[in-house]
């Protein structure tokens, strides 16, 4: 067991401090405010009861995703009504003997599904802020080492080399006063696999790389509202299923005359390519900690498909020592893409086979 990051399977949050709401359909003006719903939604929707309930289901970590605005009021003043709901949520953790990953999910000029008038990597004053930002985690929870940073959730389609430089940045103004301070980044264009080799590898024991999976995408987003192609083509995808239905999704959404190349097949032979990037990490770096820090189905997806498809993603992270965390937990129906894995209401888990495969009983 590696004693810096030394969890197996995790469960992530979101729904709670982060997907709260579906962004795309607000004007510019409103996407960066709090409402008074926003609040209430905040304070009762993921309670102790839950954190218990993730344990239960034998799990070791959480990853809580939150936003930038959630926790701060404006450039440099933060919210203290939020950071107390993370405070109690951390107590809750320890309570429960749950590992704590906070997650960054969406930073102002970062929001991985939404579009910004102005990109994080290229404006000075949204970097700075975002270092205050971390900077001021670390200073409320400096005295706290069992939590971990995870510096920003899916940085998107961009220049590797400002992602870099910004995390490298990051990193350093919070060692300046927490040489131990656990520290976890991602690749560019959503933390997909095969971008793993353009992060900068940092001569750091306590900085942890993490990857995304949700390959097939036709499958995993199927009929998907918030991104076009899964919307357009509106068509239930089994897994593993019939190569030809995955050759047709392609065809339609991108007007191609050809499926791309790597739809061949599909079932684990499939995933193992598209996870081959990750792989191929962990190979050039067996000093470095890898973790598959969010990988999922939409809730709509056929169960028996989400239960093969989630059973053949962990076998294989299972199979090169890499360590997971599914997404998500509990997503609200404002989501547009509920990835949930419990019920509203009862906050059971929604298939038993699904409670053992999560947990890495995998067949």
């Amino acid at each position: 067991m590696n004693q810096i990051f030394p969890w197996k399977q995790g469960m992530g949050i979101g729904g709670w401090l982060t997907n709260y709401k579906r962004f795309q359909v607000l004007p510019e003006e409103r996407k960066m405010l709090l409402t008074i719903g926003d609040y209430e939604h905040f304070e009762s929707y993921i309670t102790e009861d839950d954190v218990a309930n993730i344990a239960s289901l034998g799990m070791d970590h959480i990853r809580v995703g939150f936003d930038q605005i959630v926790l701060e009021e404006e450039p440099y003043k933060y919210r203290e009504r939020t950071f107390r709901l993370l405070d109690d949520f951390i107590g809750w953790c320890r309570k429960y003997q749950l590992g704590c990953v906070l997650n960054l999910h969406k930073a102002v000029g970062n929001y991985c599904d939404v579009p910004s008038p102005v990109q994080l990597l290229d404006d000075d004053d949204l970097q700075n802020r975002f270092i205050a930002f971390w900077l001021e985690c670390e200073r409320r929870w400096h005295d706290q080492e069992d939590l971990v940073f995870e510096l920003l959730n899916e940085v998107t389609n961009v220049d590797p080399a400002k992602w870099n430089s910004l995390a490298e940045r990051t990193i350093a103004a919070i060692r300046k006063t927490n040489p131990t301070r656990r520290i976890i980044i991602g690749g560019i264009c959503w933390g997909n696999p095969p971008w793993l080799n353009t992060l900068q590898v940092f001569n750091d024991p306590y900085v942890i790389y993490t990857f995304h999976m949700y390959a097939p995408f036709g499958f995993t987003h199927q009929r998907g509202v918030l991104v076009a192609p899964t919307l357009f083509y509106n068509r239930v995808m089994p897994y593993p299923g019939d190569i030809e239905r995955y050759r047709d999704y392609e065809r339609t959404v991108s007007g191609a005359a050809d499926p791309l190349p790597n739809y061949t097949e599909m079932g684990l032979n499939f995933l193992r390519d598209a996870m081959q990037g990750a792989f191929d990490f962990r190979k050039n770096h067996p000093d470095k900690i890898l973790w598959l820090g969010e990988f999922g189905t939409i809730r709509h997806a056929p169960p028996e498909s989400r239960e093969n498809w989630m059973n053949d993603v962990i076998k294989l992270a299972k199979e090169h020592g890499i360590p997971y965390c599914v997404w998500n937990y509990l997503s609200t129906p404002n989501d547009g893409n509920r990835f949930s894995l419990v019920d509203d209401v009862t906050r059971k888990i929604l298939t038993p086979r699904m409670a053992e495969i999560i947990a890495g009983d995998v067949k």
